[in-house]
């Protein structure tokens, strides 16, 4: 698709920290323009600036600060959002908008295993994005992001099971307070704790890459079918998930192997060269105190997932460390990046 003139596009949930992030990426990028907010009713006809609760380290883009607010219903002038919305309310109103004929592209939950729905890693599964074409939603389509710790964990699986097979995967995540939204987790719940649960993670973690990872055949998704295990805690970082990872592969191999096959790893984002694509998707670090989230989440404006402390593991065959920035990569720059694919295969309809 020419891209010369830039696709106006609108926020749902614009006033959350995933919907500040949208626009704030999105602000200057060669292939969007945000010109609508939508928010809640109560929200609703008050100008953003005067209603956000603006907690990123950038100003307000000015071209969104005096925008008035919409409610989230699907009569706006664009044909295309990002939908930042909590998955308490995100479902109805995002297959409404896609209904009315409107491409959404969502970072919730509710859509990410419906049959015809993509769960996208653009990197890992590119060719998922043809589901949209058997979509019945009237000229209307979604794209769902997966969840935060699960893109980082399989941008890291991914050269793996291409290369070796993967048999069983266990993970034990340690992530940031930014992935509970704002104001997320209470001070007096974090500093000098650990809270070892978050509220239906651990489902996403052990289901989501069995689908991304899966094969597409006839329109649908094959899963992949190796066991997967998950823990997660919330720690005192504030942003960049850490996940410690043990894989069993079904091909034996060597540690140099597997870091050349994570070092050697690209896809189609970097074949196109899409804007908010990392150069590497994944770094390989040989330090044995690496990767940490204060050093690292921010490789490559935090789209690239960093990786280290690979080793034999004497229940497993390895164990490894993968860290991702989990707002960037995690949230709403990875939903960026899967618009961008979107854009670039022409599965556009319209040039709003």
């Amino acid at each position: 698709m020419n891209t010369s003139k830039k696709i106006s596009v609108g926020i749902l949930g614009a006033t959350g920290s995933v919907g500040q992030k949208f626009i704030q990426l999105i602000d200057n990028h060669p292939f969007f323009e945000t010109v609508e907010v939508m928010a809640s009713d109560r929200s609703a006809g008050k100008t953003y600036k005067d209603v956000v609760n603006w907690f990123l380290p950038t100003p307000i883009p000015n071209s969104v600060a005096d925008l008035i607010i919409d409610r989230c219903i699907p009569n706006n002038k664009v044909r295309f959002v990002f939908s930042g919305l909590d998955s308490g309310v995100a479902g109805e109103i995002e297959t409404e908008y896609a209904k009315a004929g409107y491409t959404v592209v969502s970072n919730a939950k509710n859509h990410r295993f419906d049959e015809d729905v993509p769960l996208l890693i653009p990197e890992v599964n590119s060719d998922h994005l043809d589901l949209v074409t058997s979509q019945q939603y009237n000229g209307g389509m979604i794209i769902t992001n997966p969840n935060c710790s699960t893109i980082g964990l399989t941008l890291s699986l991914k050269p793996l099971e291409d290369a070796f097979g993967i048999d069983e995967v266990n993970v034990v995540t340690m992530q940031a307070v930014s992935g509970a939204g704002f104001p997320g987790v209470s001070s007096l719940s974090i500093i000098d704790n650990i809270v070892p649960y978050i509220s239906g993670e651990e489902e996403k973690i052990e289901s989501e890459p069995l689908k991304i990872l899966g094969t597409l055949e006839n329109n649908s998704v094959k899963l992949k079918n190796f066991k997967m295990s998950a823990q997660c805690n919330r720690v005192s970082v504030i942003d960049g998930h850490l996940e410690s990872v043990q894989v069993r592969l079904k091909e034996k191999t060597t540690k140099e192997k597997i870091i050349e096959a994570w070092r050697n790893f690209k896809g189609e984002p970097q074949s196109l060269n899409l804007p908010t694509a990392p150069e590497k998707p994944i770094y390989y670090f040989d330090e044995p105190d690496y990767p940490q989230p204060r050093l690292h989440r921010t490789i490559e404006n935090g789209m690239a997932v960093s990786v280290g402390r690979l080793k034999e593991c004497p229940i497993f065959d390895y164990k490894f460390v993968v860290l991702s920035h989990n707002t960037m990569r995690g949230a709403a720059g990875g939903a960026l990046l899967c618009a961008e694919l979107l854009i670039k295969k022409g599965l556009f309809p319209q040039n709003g």
